[in-house]
């Protein structure tokens, strides 16, 4: 996968196995995962599957999370990305979904907007998605706004893992 693009202060480019280290502090702290159903991983085992899983993702569709990589450090800073969703989520399937997740000491930095911004453009402008999704839990205030400060509108909740979430979704008004 050849795509990498950036925005002010991050560069996005496919995960690789080097990455397995960021990520996997990123997904072992418990704060990261609080509404995510507090399950953190406990091994650097389980971030390589997920790593692999994700690689995958790439090959089969094309797109699908990216490192978030802090221009400033050139370190790893948590993942963003579209992610096609192929099982059925909230009575839809065959989705792009729109995420992020950044390491707890990169929190309130703006980064997270950046990124979602940034993901938003490249869906919508770079391969024409009509229709962009997202969630959050409904706890999760810091998504929840971010999700809104890109224009995303809330249509509805549904429950992902017995955990209540909010459904974003936008419509791409670029597009032909």
């Amino acid at each position: 996968m050849n795509i990498q693009f950036e925005s002010e202060r991050l560069l996005y480019r496919p995960i690789t196995i080097s990455d397995a280290e960021a990520l996997f502090e990123l997904d072992r702290n418990p704060n990261v995962h609080l509404y995510l159903g507090n399950n953190p991983v406990t091994s650097i085992d389980e971030v390589l599957d997920y790593i692999n899983s994700i690689q995958q993702q790439y090959i089969t569709n094309g797109i699908g999370r990216f490192a978030a990589v802090l221009k400033e450090t050139n370190k790893v800073i948590g993942w963003a990305g579209i992610k096609f969703i192929t099982q059925p989520e909230n009575n839809h399937v065959n989705f792009y979904d729109l995420g992020y997740r950044l390491q707890e000491k990169h929190w309130r930095k703006g980064y997270a907007l950046e990124a979602a911004k940034a993901w938003l453009d490249y869906g919508f402008n770079q391969m024409n998605i009509q229709k962009m999704y997202a969630s959050a839990h409904v706890d999760n205030l810091g998504s929840n706004t971010i999700l809104q400060r890109i224009g995303m509108k809330q249509n509805g909740q549904f429950y992902w893992e017995d955990l209540l979430c909010n459904w974003y979704e936008l419509e791409n008004n670029n597009s032909n």
